[in-house]
């Protein structure tokens, strides 16, 4: 059996693995893969390559040339921009079944680093977009995604300039409890927050002490108790309405 032959094999086995693997992945139905049929889906998975970041790893940086797109498999990502005087806004923070990095421009439109250890299905940005042209599917659930995207950048918008702090935070905990639970499949009154009170301090364009100085006033009033990594929500009704206001 040549060398030629030997590669082959080898790359057959290993998508057959990749793709046994992601059939049990627990984020797949919201993954831009999700649509695709079985011998769609071992074809996509010959173009993945599987990587890992540990905690405040750079996956890309703002304006590099786009290689590669992501689909987050595990943990959580910082998505923000760098601005002219040094400072960072933050964009948003990508969750287990996003999406990043296929964009029209040539260059990333913002920075990506890991908060969390994070594992990922890498692909490269010209093999991925040629078989995404030739997988309607596929094109369709980007399209859902891109919708997706868009609505929350609607929200940080609003979040940014017709509400006060206590308004933001709330709003901030219930988008993210939702987002949560579109993952697992139930809402939980504990919500995850790995990332920092600066990150979230600098997604919602306050500053550090307002943030905490609003969780330690929520939390007295009984709407929420801190807990490790995150908060859990006491009184959903009343949070529920700040965020709406």
């Amino acid at each position: 059996m040549d060398q030629t032959t030997t590669a082959a094999i080898l790359r057959d086995h290993v998508a057959c693995e990749c793709a046994d693997m992601c059939r049990h992945c627990e984020t797949r139905a919201l993954s831009v893969c999700g649509p695709l049929e079985s011998d769609d889906f071992l074809g996509l998975q010959r173009l993945n390559h599987p990587v890992t970041f540990p905690a405040r790893a750079v996956l890309f940086n703002q304006e590099s040339p786009v290689r590669h797109v992501f689909t987050i498999v595990h943990g959580v990502v910082r998505l923000y921009k760098l601005l002219p005087d040094g400072r960072r806004q933050i964009v948003g923070f990508a969750l287990p079944g996003d999406f990043l990095g296929l964009a029209l421009a040539d260059g990333y439109g913002f920075c990506a680093d890991s908060v969390t250890a994070v594992s990922a299905c890498r692909f490269s940005r010209d093999h991925f977009a040629d078989f995404a042209d030739r997988h309607p599917a596929m094109l369709r659930r980007l399209h859902d995604m891109a919708t997706h995207e868009l609505a929350l950048a609607q929200q940080q918008m609003v979040l940014l300039g017709r509400r006060d702090a206590e308004e933001k935070i709330a709003s901030f905990l219930i988008v993210l409890q939702k987002r949560w639970a579109r993952i697992t499949g139930k809402i939980s009154v504990t919500i995850d927050l790995p990332m920092g009170r600066q990150d979230i301090a600098d997604f919602l364009g306050l500053t550090i002490e307002t943030v905490s100085r609003t969780l330690n006033r929520m939390a007295r009033d009984r709407l929420l108790v801190i807990v490790p990594d995150g908060v859990r929500v006491l009184d959903a009704p009343r949070l529920e309405s700040l965020a709406s206001a």
